[in-house]
C-alpha cells in the first residue's frame, strides 16, 4: 500500500591546522579546552520569537546517532549545527569508571571534537570501549565553496582516540574503517585515492589499506585493495585486491595475531560481494568476468571454509557443470554469496545469460542496406498493454531492479551438485534461520488485480535446503497488512502467520499448521484500522529465542503464545504479561531490541516494553520481569511521564542503558542509568541556543466526539508568552490521528512541506492538531465529521481566537483542507500542500514515484473507498474538492510541484484554475523540479517564510505580502528570489 504521507526535518570550530603533514599524527589533544559560545558567555538576555534568520546557526543532537560504548562507560553523539560545522561529543558516564548499575561516581569528563558541516557523522567503538574512530569532513563553507567548482575533491580525516588518556592520531584521506569484532587489537582503514585526470569507468576501484595495531601504532600498509572485512571474533581480515589489467587480482586471508597472510586465490577477474559468515567460521566471494559476447558478467562462486595454516578453499564455476547447472544461465554478480550454518551447502544468485546484439561492421553491405532503409536511429516509445501484469511506469521504476534480478541457486558441496531453488515466476525466496528450509512466496497470479484495487495475495511454498525439492504450502494467500506475512522461528522451522483474523503456526517438518489465539480471551484483529481491508491483525513483536512461544500484542497488552497452541507456560491458555493496558487504557507499543544481534527474545531476560496512555498521552517505558525459564506476568514501571519517552538502549557488555526524553518545548536529551532507570542522570545538553528564544507555554488536550459520535482527542500548544484570558490566532494541522504528537518536540528548521510547529508557537500562535477517523466511502467528510467539532471544542478552552484560526496539511491532509473550505467558512485562512482535489480524474492517474496506479491507494489504503468511480459515483463526487469549489469562500495557499510523483500536478492545476475562474482569493507556488514535498534547501526556506507571512497577513493582521496580493510577473521573478535572499536589502 502506497501513502501520501510526506515526511516533515551545528558551533562553528576552528578546523586542524592546515600545516599539519598528511602522514598519521599523534596529538596530546585537550578537547576540553575548546571555546563555547561567546555569546552565551556574555550572560543570558531576555528570550525573544525565533526568526527564520536563527536556523541556520541552531544546534542540534543528531539523536539517531547517541551511542553507548560496549562497556557502557561512554556516551557519545554529534551535535550539529543546521548550516555550519558540528562536534563529536564524548561523555564518561560516570567519570571514566562507570559502575556497574550506571551511575556517575563524580565529575564526569567530556571531550569534544570538530566533524566538520556533512552533516552525516561517522563513528565507532572498539568492542572493548577502549577507542574510538570517527570521521572529520570538511568545513561547511570549504564544501560550498568546492560545490562551485567541478571536479573538486575534499577529502574526509579519521580520527582514532585512545578513551583512556584522550591522546588521537590523525589519518587524511579517510575511506571505510572497521575495528576487528571482539578482539579489538586492530583498526583497518581505506586510503581514498584522488580521481586522476581521464580517469576510466573500468579503471580499478581499489584502495591501500591501513591496518593499524591499537596499542602499538604500528601500521601495515597492503595495497590495491578492494572488498575488506573483519570475521566476527575479530581473527581475520578477508579482502581482495583489484590492479590495473587484473594482473594482481586476487583474495587474501590476513591473520590479526600473526599478520601472516595467505592467498587463496588469483586470477584475471574481479572480486567482489565478500561476506562472512556470522559466526566468522567461514566466508563467500564471487569472482566475475565480462565476455565480449554476453552483456552479463559470468561469474564463480568462492567459498572459503576451515581457517587456519591451510584454509579449504571451494570454487563452482558454472562453465563446467554440464550435469546439473541449467544451460543459458551464469552465476549472478548481483546477490551475494553466502553459506549454510552446517557449512555442506553455499547460496548464490543465478542469472540468464544475455547475448550482446551483433552490429553490423561499418561500410559493410548490412551498414548500408540499414542506413538506406533510415533504420540506423530506434524509435523512443512505450507500449501500454492492457494485459500487463504492471504498469509500464512501475516497470520503469523497477528497471534496474528487473535487469540485475537473479534466482537462487545452491551448490551441495560435498558433491559438488547444484539446485535451483525457485522459477521464473518467484521472485522472493527468504533463507530461512539454520538453512533448513527457505520460504518462497509468489505473487504473479496476482500482481494485476493487486495494482488494481490493493489487495494482496500471494502463493506461498517452502524449499526443503536438503534435497533442493519445493512444495506448495498455501495458495491464494490474502495480506491485509503486513502483520499477516509468515515469519519464521529461531530455529528455522516454524512458520507464524495471520489468517482470517487469527494467528497460526505452521510446523514445517510435520506440515501442519495450528491455530494459537483462537482460544484466548481477546481479539488480535486490529480494529482501528479503518481500511478498506478485511481482518488486519495487531503485530506479532517476536518469538523466544527456544522457539516455544510468541509476543504478540493485542490493542492494548502483550501476550506470551506457546507455538504449540496449548497456552503458555505449559498451561492451557495463553498468558496477559501486561495485565492493565485494556483495563487502564494503556497501550503496550512495542518490545526494545536491546540486543541488536539477538535470535529470538531471550527467555531468561527481561524484557523491556514501550508505554503509551491513550487518553493521556503519557508515555514511559515497562519492564516484564523472568524467572525459572518463563516470564513473569505483570509491568513494571520504570519511567512514566506526561513527556516522549522514546529510544532505549543498552550497553553491549554492561548493564548500562540510556533512554530519551523531550516534550514539545524541551528538546530530546538522553539519560544513562541502571536496569530500573530509577536512578537515571542527563547525560546530553541538546540545543545550547534554546534559552535564547521564546517556546510554547504548554500543552493540553482537548476531548470532543465527532458528528459520528467517536470520542476522539486534539493536542493544543500553547504560544509564548501565553496569558490566561487571552486569546491567539491559531492555526489547525491534522494528518490522521496526530494527538499522539503531544509531547513531540521538533526542532526549528525548514521542512519539505514548509511546516515548523515550533516557529509558530514560539511566534504567538497556538496550534491545534485533532484526530481524525474515517468511515469507508466518505474520506473527505470524515475530516469534517471530526475536524469542525474539534476545533469547536478547542475554541471552548478559551485560548483559541475564534475570528482568526487558519488550517493547514500537506498530501493527505493538504486534501482535508482543499476539502474543508469547501464545507465550512469558520477558517480565516488555509494552506494546502500538494492536494488531491478530484478523486474521480486521480483515480485513473499515475503514483509516479512508485510508478502504480492510484486505484490501489483509493480502494485499499487512504482513499477508503470500495470500489472504482463508475460503482460509486456519489462517493467520489462528494469527496473531491473540485465539485464543490462555488463553496470555498477561505483565501487558499496552495504549493504544488510539477514534478510531483504522489499527487499529479494537474491536481493543483485543476482545482487553482476553478477556483482562479470564480476569482476566488488563491495562490499556487509550484517550484520547478521539486517532488511531493520539497527536497533543495532554498526552496524549503523560501516556502516556510511565504506561508508564514500569508498567515500573518491573516491571523494577525500584518501587511499583506506583495506576491499574494499582486502575484509576481515572470520577467519581475529574478529580482524578487534575489530580494528575498538571506542578507539581500
Amino acid at each position: 500500500m502506497f501513502l501520501l504521507l510526506c515526511a516533515c526535518s551545528q558551533l562553528l570550530f576552528a578546523q586542524p591546522d592546515s600545516a599539519k603533514p598528511a602522514a598519521a599524527k599523534l596529538n596530546a589533544a585537550n578537547p576540553d579546552a575548546m571555546k563555547h559560545d561567546s555569546a552565551a558567555a556574555a550572560g543570558p538576555k531576555k528570550p525573544r520569537p525565533m526568526s527564520w534568520k536563527d536556523i541556520a546557526s541552531w544546534k542540534y543532537i543528531n539523536t539517531p546517532n547517541v551511542m553507548l560504548s560496549p562497556d557502557g562507560k561512554w556516551l557519545a553523539w554529534p551535535l550539529l549545527t543546521t548550516e555550519g560545522d558540528g562536534e563529536l561529543i564524548i561523555k564518561a558516564t560516570g567519570d571514566g569508571k562507570a559502575t556497574g548499575d550506571g551511575k556517575a561516581t563524580g565529575d564526569t569528563v567530556t571531550r569534544r571534537y570538530p566533524i566538520g558541516g556533512s552533516g552525516q557523522p561517522s563513528f565507532a567503538f572498539s568492542e572493548d570501549g577502549q577507542w574510538i574512530a570517527f570521521k572529520q569532513s570538511p568545513a561547511y563553507k570549504e564544501a560550498r565553496a568546492a560545490a562551485k567548482t567541478p571536479g573538486k575533491q575534499l577529502f574526509d580525516k579519521l580520527l582514532l582516540v585512545n578513551l583512556a588518556t584522550g591522546q588521537s592520531t590523525t589519518f587524511e584521506k579517510a575511506g571505510d574503517y572497521a575495528f576487528n569484532g571482539k578482539a579489538a587489537t586492530c583498526l583497518v582503514l581505506s586510503l581514498v585515492r584522488e580521481k586522476a585526470a581521464g580517469a576510466k569507468p573500468d579503471d580499478p576501484k581499489s584502495n591501500d589499506l591501513l591496518l593499524i595495531e591499537l596499542k602499538t601504532g604500528k601500521i601495515q600498509d597492503i595495497g590495491s585493495v578492494g572488498e575488506f572485512m573483519w570475521d566476527k571474533p575479530g581473527t581475520w581480515l578477508a579482502y581482495t585486491t583489484e590492479t590495473a589489467g587484473k594482473t594482481g587480482n586476487g583474495l587474501y586471508l590476513l591473520s590479526a595475531a600473526t599478520r601472516q597472510t595467505t592467498v587463496l586465490d588469483n586470477d584475471k577477474m574481479t572480486y567482489k560481494s565478500l561476506g562472512w559468515k556470522e559466526e566468522g567460521d567461514a566466508f563467500a566471494v564471487l569472482k566475475m568476468k565480462k565476455d565480449s559476447s554476453w552483456k552479463t558478467e559470468k561469474g564463480i562462486v568462492i567459498g572459503v571454509k576451515d581457517l587456519g595454516p591451510s584454509p579449504k578453499v571451494v570454487v563452482y564455476d558454472p562453465a563446467k557443470d554440464s550435469v546439473s547447472f541449467p544451460k543459458g544461465m551464469t552465476v549472478s554478480g548481483n546477490r551475494a554469496p553466502r553459506w549454510s550454518d552446517d557449512l555442506s551447502r553455499l547460496f548464490f544468485g543465478i542469472a540468464t545469460l544475455k547475448p550482446e546484439k551483433k552490429r553490423a561492421t561499418p561500410g559493410s553491405a548490412a551498414d548500408s542496406a540499414a542506413k538506406k532503409d533510415g533504420d540506423t536511429v530506434k524509435p523512443d516509445m512505450i507500449i501500454w498493454n492492457g494485459r500487463d501484469t504492471r504498469l509500464q511506469s512501475r516497470q520503469q521504476v523497477e528497471e534496474t531492479q528487473d535487469k540485475e534480478f537473479s534466482w537462487y541457486g545452491m551448490l551441495d558441496v560435498a558433491g559438488n551438485h547444484f539446485s535451483r531453488l525457485n522459477d521464473s515466476t518467484q521472485r522472493s525466496l527468504t533463507l530461512l534461520p539454520k538453512t533448513h528450509y527457505a520460504l518462497v512466496e509468489d505473487r504473479s497470479a496476482y500482481e494485476l488485480d493487486m495494482n488494481l484495487d490493493g489487495q494482496s495475495y500471494e502463493d506461498l511454498y517452502i524449499v526443503d535446503l536438503a534435497t533442493g525439492r519445493q512444495r506448495k504450502w498455501m495458495e491464494k494467500f490474502y495480506l491485509p497488512s503486513f502483520a499477516s506475512e509468515p515469519r519464521s522461528s529461531p530455529d528455522g522451522k516454524k512458520l507464524v502467520y495471520g489468517l482470517d483474523g487469527h494467528y497460526y503456526v505452521y510446523d514445517i517438518p510435520s506440515d501442519r499448521s495450528v491455530s494459537i489465539t483462537d482460544k484466548i480471551p481477546s481479539s488480535f484483529v486490529n480494529t482501528e484500522d479503518d481500511h478498506n481491508v478485511q481482518k488486519p491483525l495487531t503485530p506479532v513483536l517476536g518469538w523466544s529465542s527456544d522457539s516455544k512461544y510468541l509476543l504478540i500484542k493485542d490493542l492494548w497488552d502483550i501476550w506470551e503464545v506457546s507455538a504449540g497452541g496449548g497456552g503458555a507456560n505449559g498451561g492451557g491458555g495463553a498468558v496477559n504479561l501486561t495485565r492493565n493496558g485494556r483495563p487502564e487504557h494503556i497501550r503496550y507499543q512495542y518490545r526494545y531490541v536491546l540486543d541488536p544481534e539477538e535470535k529470538g527474545i531471550d527467555i531468561t531476560q527481561p524484557i523491556y516494553v514501550s508505554m503509551y496512555g491513550e487518553w493521556t498521552k503519557k508515555s514511559g517505558i515497562g519492564r516484564i520481569g523472568s524467572g525459572k525459564g518463563v516470564w513473569q506476568a505483570g509491568v513494571e514501571s520504570l519511567v512514566w511521564e506526561d513527556a516522549g519517552i522514546g529510544s532505549l538502549s543498552k550497553a553491549k557488555h554492561a548493564t548500562v542503558y540510556a533512554f530519551s526524553r523531550e516534550d514539545f518545548s524541551k528538546p530530546t536529551e538522553f539519560f544513562v542509568g541502571g536496569p530500573l532507570l530509577k536512578d537515571a542522570v542527563q547525560a546530553t545538553h541538546n540545543a545550547p541556543l534554546a534559552d535564547r528564544y521564546t517556546w510554547s507555554a504548554g500543552v493540553r488536550l482537548v476531548n470532543y466526539v465527532s458528528d459520528k459520535g467517536d470520542s476522539l482527542q486534539g493536542a493544543l500548544f500553547l504560544p509564548a508568552g501565553y496569558e490566561q484570558g487571552k486569546k491567539y490566532p491559531t492555526i489547525v494541522y491534522y494528518y490522521e490521528k496526530l494527538s499522539q504528537t503531544l509531547h513531540s518536540y521538533v526542532r526549528p528548521d525548514y521542512s519539505r512541506t514548509g511546516w515548523n510547529p515550533t516557529m509558530y508557537t514560539s511566534n504567538g500562535y497556538a496550534l491545534f492538531i485533532p484526530d481524525i477517523v474515517y468511515k469507508i466511502n466518505d474520506p473527505g467528510m470524515s475530516a469534517v465529521w471530526c475536524v469542525i467539532p474539534g476545533v469547536k471544542a478547542a475554541i471552548q478552552t478559551g485560548v483559541i481566537d475564534e475570528q482568526h484560526i487558519g488550517i493547514h496539511g500537506h498530501s493527505w491532509g493538504g486534501y482535508q483542507t482543499a476539502f474543508l473550505v469547501t464545507q465550512t467558512d469558520m477558517f480565516k485562512a488555509a494552506a494546502a500542500g500538494a492536494p488531491l482535489t478530484d478523486m474521480i480524474s486521480m483515480y485513473d492517474m499515475i503514483y509516479w514515484n512508485a510508478g502504480v496506479g492510484d486505484m490501489a491507494i483509493f480502494e485499499a489504503s487512504q482513499g477508503r473507498l470500495t470500489s472504482g468511480p463508475w460503482d460509486n459515483w456519489d462517493a467520489y463526487r462528494r469527496n473531491s474538492p473540485v465539485y464543490h469549489v462555488k463553496d470555498v469562500r477561505t483565501p487558499l495557499l496552495i504549493l504544488h510541484n510539477d514534478k510531483d510523483g504522489a499527487v499529479d500536478f494537474e491536481q493543483g492545476i485543476e482545482y487553482y484554475n476553478a477556483l482562479r475562474r470564480l476569482k476566488k482569493p488563491v495562490t499556487m507556488i509550484t517550484y520547478r523540479g521539486e517532488n511531493h514535498g520539497l527536497a533543495k534547501r532554498e526552496n524549503m526556506r523560501d516556502y516556510s517564510i511565504r506561508m508564514m507571512e500569508f498567515f500573518d497577513y491573516y491571523l494577525k493582521g500584518k501587511p499583506a505580502p506583495e506576491w499574494w496580493i499582486k502575484g509576481v510577473d515572470r520577467v519581475d521573478m529574478d529580482e524578487e528570489l534575489e530580494r528575498r535572499l538571506p542578507g539581500a536589502n
